[in-house]
């Protein structure tokens, strides 16, 4: 039996899935390589890290925004449309960056970046909602089943992210930053082809048109949350997006395309715990409230412990990248299944269209404090704010409702 007739073979609900997965995988891959090749590109070209740390300051911006109004037209319109049109807006983000290097100036490739924030985070927030609306049944074993199915999806997306920093590097390094965009964009093109033809159209549409006030959340549990994602984010951004990379390449002479495959390492491995998380959190009692304290307390030493080591080494550096990745996956991956378990089954999207506006500021905040405290007071300081808001995340999560889902 050939792969195609297994695939038709599988139930309705596992194909949509597998179809939002891929589309969720192709996004990421060019979304990851974008990064870094922005990243290293313009440091390149001279650049300094608040400068280019400001080159993505509309790319998260911009998801804030993207999030709360995406998740409203997911009700309305279907998670289907917003999905194609995220993928859509990536293809014209890249295309902005195709003109010839003297028109890549700073407003222009923010303003792409703008695009391109928008595009990931409908399409991250179409993707996760949907799953939700594929395993509907409020039981244990659906939600056992829902816990699996958002860790797989989130965990092979960022071991596609990883991939992608490794592909922006290998492709700045062989063909150059517009041979590179080029490539992803031609890519992505067919991707959509395939998502307008195939997925369900209407797929989490409300039956009911929902007011745009209702895409602010009244649920305590999912406003608390949300405030937790936001440090957590931030405290992995603040050292991980502008100064890791720029202080490998400054510091200790790294080319573009061995800083790409380090993170690349970085974030497969990450993704690959991240579909494991069910496990790993089932070995920790105390419901919902006691599991996200124990890990968020877990990862904030160890922020603060490399700042205490000497970074000269690249070894403890390297060593530390790796367990903060891992358990910063468990973190993301529960934190992940808990808002897609306190969303509303009918107008998923808003509650996760909220709690990922939470999280893009988190983002945004992290990726500006990234390149100006780096620029001014260095790596160890990054690495002291890291800790600081990883144990904030920590306190938040005291007032989550003490059950586990």
């Amino acid at each position: 039996m050939s792969l195609a007739e297994r695939i038709r073979r599988l139930p309705f609900e596992v194909r949509q899935y597998l179809l939002i997965t891929g589309n969720y995988w192709a996004f990421t891959l060019t979304d990851g390589a974008l990064r870094m090749l922005v990243v290293l590109h313009f440091h390149q070209l001279g650049y300094s890290p608040l400068e280019v740390a400001m080159l993505f300051l509309f790319y998260e911006a911009f998801g804030v925004v993207t999030n709360l109004v995406g998740g409203w037209l997911g009700a309305r319109l279907g998670l289907n449309r917003t999905m194609n049109v995220g993928l859509g807006l990536q293809i014209v983000a890249l295309a902005m960056l195709m003109v010839p290097a003297v028109a890549l100036t700073v407003p222009w490739v923010m303003a792409a970046q703008a695009l391109s924030g928008i595009a990931k985070d409908l399409n991250k927030m179409s993707a996760k909602s949907a799953v939700k609306v594929l395993v509907p049944k409020e039981s244990a074993t659906a939600q056992s089943a829902l816990y699996r199915w958002v860790a797989i999806l989130t965990g092979s997306k960022n071991a596609l992210k990883g991939a992608g920093f490794f592909l922006g590097g290998l492709l700045l390094t062989l063909i150059g930053f517009r041979g590179a965009v080029i490539v992803m964009a031609v890519m992505l093109a067919g991707v959509l082809a395939l998502s307008l033809a195939r997925l369900k159209a209407d797929l989490g549409r409300q039956k009911r048109k929902p007011k745009f006030s209702e895409a602010f959340s009244k649920s305590r549990a999912i406003n608390v949350l949300s405030a937790a994602r936001l440090c957590l984010f931030a405290a992995r951004d603040v050292w991980f997006v502008v100064a890791l990379p720029v202080f490998l390449y400054d510091q200790h002479g790294w080319s573009h395309w061995t800083v790409g495959g380090l993170l690349a390492v970085w974030v497969i491995g990450y993704g690959g715990v991240q579909t494991q998380a069910p496990r790993l959190t089932g070995l920790i009692q105390g419901g919902a409230r006691g599991i996200t304290v124990f890990w968020a307390l877990a990862l904030a030493g160890l922020p603060a412990l490399l700042a205490l080591l000497p970074l000269a080494e690249v070894g403890w550096l390297v060593a530390g990248l790796l367990a903060f990745g891992v358990l910063f996956a468990i973190n993301s991956s529960w934190h992940s299944y808990l808002i897609v378990h306190y969303a509303r089954a009918d107008g998923v999207s808003m509650d996760v269209g909220f709690y990922y506006m939470a999280n893009a500021m988190g983002r945004l905040a992290g990726t500006v404090l990234s390149g100006w405290i780096y620029q001014v007071y260095g790596l160890s300081a990054c690495l002291w704010v890291s800790a600081a808001l990883v144990a904030a995340s920590a306190a938040m999560a005291f007032a989550l409702p003490r059950q586990s889902p």
